[in-house]
Protein backbone atom coordinates (compact mmCIF):
# COMPACT_ATOMS: atom_id res chain seq x y z
CA UNK A 1 0.00 0.00 0.00
CA UNK A 2 1.38 3.40 -0.91
CA UNK A 3 2.10 6.13 1.61
CA UNK A 4 -0.63 8.37 0.14
CA UNK A 5 -3.19 5.57 0.54
CA UNK A 6 -2.48 5.21 4.29
CA UNK A 7 -3.00 8.90 5.03
CA UNK A 8 -6.10 9.75 7.08
CA UNK A 9 -8.93 11.38 5.20
CA UNK A 10 -8.61 15.14 5.07
CA UNK A 11 -11.89 16.63 6.27
CA UNK A 12 -11.08 20.21 5.42
CA UNK A 13 -8.43 20.63 2.78
CA UNK A 14 -7.64 24.36 2.24
CA UNK A 15 -6.11 23.58 -1.14
CA UNK A 16 -9.03 21.70 -2.67
CA UNK A 17 -6.91 18.56 -3.24
CA UNK A 18 -6.12 19.77 -6.75
CA UNK A 19 -3.05 18.56 -8.61
CA UNK A 20 -0.51 21.06 -9.84
CA UNK A 21 0.92 21.18 -13.32
CA UNK A 22 4.01 18.90 -13.31
CA UNK A 23 6.41 21.71 -14.21
CA UNK A 24 8.23 23.86 -11.65
CA UNK A 25 6.40 21.86 -9.01
CA UNK A 26 7.97 23.63 -6.06
CA UNK A 27 7.00 27.09 -7.34
CA UNK A 28 3.49 25.89 -8.13
CA UNK A 29 3.10 24.44 -4.67
CA UNK A 30 4.33 27.65 -3.05
CA UNK A 31 1.86 29.63 -5.17
CA UNK A 32 -1.03 27.41 -4.07
CA UNK A 33 -0.14 27.65 -0.39
CA UNK A 34 0.29 31.42 -0.47
CA UNK A 35 -2.99 31.76 -2.35
CA UNK A 36 -4.71 29.81 0.43
CA UNK A 37 -3.25 32.29 2.93
CA UNK A 38 -4.32 35.30 0.87
CA UNK A 39 -7.83 33.89 0.49
CA UNK A 40 -8.15 33.35 4.23
CA UNK A 41 -8.36 29.57 3.99
CA UNK A 42 -5.19 29.52 6.08
CA UNK A 43 -4.75 32.22 8.72
CA UNK A 44 -1.83 33.27 10.92
CA UNK A 45 -1.46 30.68 13.66
CA UNK A 46 -3.05 27.89 11.63
CA UNK A 47 -1.09 24.65 11.36
CA UNK A 48 0.14 23.84 7.89
CA UNK A 49 -0.63 20.29 6.75
CA UNK A 50 2.29 17.88 7.09
CA UNK A 51 4.68 17.29 4.21
CA UNK A 52 2.94 13.97 3.54
CA UNK A 53 -0.49 15.55 3.42
CA UNK A 54 0.72 18.38 1.18
CA UNK A 55 2.35 15.88 -1.14
CA UNK A 56 -0.86 13.85 -1.30
CA UNK A 57 -3.06 16.91 -1.81
CA UNK A 58 -1.02 18.20 -4.70
CA UNK A 59 0.24 14.96 -6.22
CA UNK A 60 3.90 15.78 -5.66
CA UNK A 61 6.74 14.05 -3.85
CA UNK A 62 7.54 14.66 -0.19
CA UNK A 63 10.96 16.21 -1.01
CA UNK A 64 9.23 18.81 -3.19
CA UNK A 65 6.73 19.54 -0.42
CA UNK A 66 9.59 19.81 2.10
CA UNK A 67 11.54 22.25 -0.08
CA UNK A 68 8.44 24.38 -0.65
CA UNK A 69 7.90 24.65 3.10
CA UNK A 70 11.54 25.64 3.60
CA UNK A 71 11.24 28.38 1.00
CA UNK A 72 8.05 29.65 2.60
CA UNK A 73 9.87 29.75 5.94
CA UNK A 74 12.72 31.73 4.37
CA UNK A 75 10.14 34.23 3.10
CA UNK A 76 8.64 34.56 6.57
CA UNK A 77 5.32 33.05 5.49
CA UNK A 78 5.46 30.04 7.83
CA UNK A 79 7.33 29.25 11.01
CA UNK A 80 9.15 25.93 11.32
CA UNK A 81 10.00 24.66 14.81
CA UNK A 82 11.77 21.39 15.44
CA UNK A 83 9.37 18.81 16.80
CA UNK A 84 6.32 21.02 16.32
CA UNK A 85 3.84 21.60 13.53
CA UNK A 86 4.65 24.27 10.98
CA UNK A 87 2.35 27.25 11.36
CA UNK A 88 1.35 30.17 9.19
CA UNK A 89 2.70 33.39 10.63
CA UNK A 90 1.60 36.97 10.28
CA UNK A 91 3.49 39.00 7.73
CA UNK A 92 6.40 40.89 9.25
CA UNK A 93 9.53 42.69 8.12
CA UNK A 94 12.03 39.95 9.02
CA UNK A 95 12.73 38.91 5.40
CA UNK A 96 13.24 42.57 4.42
CA UNK A 97 15.50 43.03 7.44
CA UNK A 98 17.71 40.15 6.24
CA UNK A 99 17.64 41.39 2.66
CA UNK A 100 18.70 44.93 3.51
CA UNK A 101 21.47 43.72 5.81
CA UNK A 102 22.82 41.55 3.02
CA UNK A 103 22.44 44.24 0.35
CA UNK A 104 24.22 46.89 2.40
CA UNK A 105 27.07 44.57 3.41
CA UNK A 106 27.50 43.51 -0.20
CA UNK A 107 28.03 47.01 -1.54
CA UNK A 108 30.71 49.62 -0.96
CA UNK A 109 28.03 52.29 -1.28
CA UNK A 110 25.39 50.42 0.71
CA UNK A 111 24.98 52.89 3.56
CA UNK A 112 24.83 55.89 1.27
CA UNK A 113 22.22 54.12 -0.83
CA UNK A 114 20.22 53.38 2.32
CA UNK A 115 20.25 57.08 3.19
CA UNK A 116 19.03 57.92 -0.31
CA UNK A 117 16.27 55.32 -0.02
CA UNK A 118 15.06 56.86 3.24
CA UNK A 119 15.21 60.31 1.65
CA UNK A 120 12.86 59.09 -1.09
CA UNK A 121 10.46 57.24 1.20
CA UNK A 122 10.06 59.19 4.40
CA UNK A 123 8.83 62.65 3.33
CA UNK A 124 5.84 61.15 1.44
CA UNK A 125 5.24 58.84 4.40
CA UNK A 126 4.98 61.91 6.65
CA UNK A 127 2.43 63.37 4.22
CA UNK A 128 0.31 60.22 4.40
CA UNK A 129 0.62 60.23 8.18
CA UNK A 130 -0.77 63.78 8.39
CA UNK A 131 -3.73 62.71 6.27
CA UNK A 132 -4.48 59.41 8.00
CA UNK A 133 -3.13 59.47 11.57
CA UNK A 134 -5.40 58.55 14.46
CA UNK A 135 -5.50 60.01 17.99
CA UNK A 136 -3.63 56.91 19.16
CA UNK A 137 -0.90 57.60 16.59
CA UNK A 138 -0.51 61.17 17.86
CA UNK A 139 -0.33 59.91 21.43
CA UNK A 140 2.37 57.44 20.47
CA UNK A 141 4.43 60.08 18.64
CA UNK A 142 4.07 62.53 21.53
CA UNK A 143 5.36 59.88 23.93
CA UNK A 144 8.35 59.21 21.69
CA UNK A 145 9.19 62.93 21.61
CA UNK A 146 9.25 62.90 25.42
CA UNK A 147 11.71 60.02 25.30
CA UNK A 148 13.85 61.81 22.71
CA UNK A 149 14.09 65.00 24.74
CA UNK A 150 15.02 63.01 27.83
CA UNK A 151 17.83 61.25 25.94
CA UNK A 152 19.55 64.24 24.31
CA UNK A 153 23.26 63.46 24.26
CA UNK A 154 22.72 59.83 25.27
CA UNK A 155 23.45 58.08 21.97
CA UNK A 156 22.04 54.58 22.66
CA UNK A 157 18.80 55.87 24.19
CA UNK A 158 18.38 58.51 21.51
CA UNK A 159 18.82 56.01 18.70
CA UNK A 160 16.16 53.67 20.09
CA UNK A 161 13.71 56.56 20.41
CA UNK A 162 14.59 57.90 16.96
CA UNK A 163 14.09 54.49 15.35
CA UNK A 164 10.71 54.20 17.08
CA UNK A 165 9.84 57.71 15.87
CA UNK A 166 10.29 56.88 12.20
CA UNK A 167 8.55 53.53 12.55
CA UNK A 168 5.61 55.18 14.33
CA UNK A 169 5.17 57.65 11.48
CA UNK A 170 5.26 54.82 8.94
CA UNK A 171 2.74 52.84 10.99
CA UNK A 172 0.39 55.85 11.05
CA UNK A 173 0.59 56.36 7.28
CA UNK A 174 -2.02 53.71 6.59
CA UNK A 175 0.06 51.77 4.09
CA UNK A 176 1.14 48.31 5.21
CA UNK A 177 3.90 47.99 2.60
CA UNK A 178 5.49 51.30 3.57
CA UNK A 179 5.25 50.29 7.22
CA UNK A 180 7.03 47.00 6.52
CA UNK A 181 9.65 48.76 4.41
CA UNK A 182 10.66 51.09 7.24
CA UNK A 183 10.64 48.21 9.74
CA UNK A 184 12.86 46.21 7.40
CA UNK A 185 15.29 49.11 7.11
CA UNK A 186 15.65 49.39 10.90
CA UNK A 187 19.08 47.69 11.20
CA UNK A 188 20.50 49.79 8.37
CA UNK A 189 18.96 52.98 9.76
CA UNK A 190 20.42 52.08 13.16
CA UNK A 191 23.90 51.79 11.68
CA UNK A 192 23.70 55.20 10.00
CA UNK A 193 22.32 56.75 13.21
CA UNK A 194 25.13 55.27 15.28
CA UNK A 195 27.73 56.73 12.96
CA UNK A 196 25.99 60.09 12.74
CA UNK A 197 25.13 60.52 16.42
CA UNK A 198 28.52 59.38 17.71
CA UNK A 199 30.39 62.34 16.24
CA UNK A 200 32.68 63.77 18.91
CA UNK A 201 32.15 67.33 17.63
CA UNK A 202 28.39 67.22 18.22
CA UNK A 203 27.31 69.88 20.73
CA UNK A 204 24.26 70.10 22.97
CA UNK A 205 22.94 72.80 20.64
CA UNK A 206 23.23 70.35 17.74
CA UNK A 207 21.24 67.78 19.70
CA UNK A 208 18.53 70.35 20.48
CA UNK A 209 18.23 71.37 16.82
CA UNK A 210 17.84 67.75 15.77
CA UNK A 211 15.15 67.24 18.39
CA UNK A 212 13.28 70.35 17.26
CA UNK A 213 13.21 69.09 13.68
CA UNK A 214 11.42 65.98 14.94
CA UNK A 215 8.99 68.15 16.88
CA UNK A 216 8.10 70.12 13.75
CA UNK A 217 7.29 66.90 11.90
CA UNK A 218 4.94 65.80 14.67
CA UNK A 219 3.31 69.22 14.92
CA UNK A 220 2.48 69.13 11.22
CA UNK A 221 1.13 65.59 11.48
CA UNK A 222 -0.95 66.52 14.52
CA UNK A 223 -2.37 69.50 12.62
CA UNK A 224 -3.25 67.29 9.68
CA UNK A 225 -1.16 69.49 7.39
CA UNK A 226 0.13 67.04 4.79
CA UNK A 227 2.24 69.57 2.89
CA UNK A 228 3.87 70.90 6.06
CA UNK A 229 4.57 67.37 7.29
CA UNK A 230 6.30 66.41 4.06
CA UNK A 231 8.26 69.66 4.05
CA UNK A 232 9.30 69.23 7.69
CA UNK A 233 10.58 65.72 6.99
CA UNK A 234 12.45 67.00 3.94
CA UNK A 235 14.05 69.72 6.06
CA UNK A 236 14.99 67.13 8.63
CA UNK A 237 16.87 65.13 6.02
CA UNK A 238 18.40 68.18 4.35
CA UNK A 239 19.91 69.37 7.64
CA UNK A 240 21.63 66.06 8.27
CA UNK A 241 22.19 64.81 4.73
CA UNK A 242 25.74 66.02 4.12
CA UNK A 243 27.03 64.77 7.47
CA UNK A 244 25.24 61.43 7.15
CA UNK A 245 26.55 60.86 3.64
CA UNK A 246 30.10 61.68 4.70
CA UNK A 247 29.98 59.50 7.79
CA UNK A 248 28.18 56.68 6.02
CA UNK A 249 31.04 56.60 3.54
CA UNK A 250 33.45 56.24 6.43
CA UNK A 251 31.34 53.38 7.74
CA UNK A 252 31.46 51.67 4.36
CA UNK A 253 35.22 51.79 4.43
CA UNK A 254 35.05 49.63 7.57
CA UNK A 255 32.77 46.95 6.19
CA UNK A 256 35.45 44.32 6.67
CA UNK A 257 33.68 43.59 9.98
CA UNK A 258 36.59 44.55 12.23
CA UNK A 259 36.23 48.32 12.61
CA UNK A 260 32.63 48.78 11.47
CA UNK A 261 30.45 50.99 13.64
CA UNK A 262 27.07 49.42 14.37
CA UNK A 263 25.55 45.98 14.84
Amino acid sequence: MTEAATLPEIDSDPFGASDVVPTRLGDALIARITQAIHDGRLKPGDALPSEARLAASFGVSKPIAREAIRQLAAMGVVNIQQGKVTRVQALDAAPLDRFFRFAVRGSKTGLTEAVELRRILEPPIARYSAERRSPADIERLTGILVRMEASLGDVPRWIEADLDFHEAIAASAGNRLLDLQIQGLRPVIREVMEIFNSRSARTQADWRKTYERHVRVVEAIRAGDAEAAEMAMNKHFEAAEAAIAELATLGEDNHDGRNRVGP
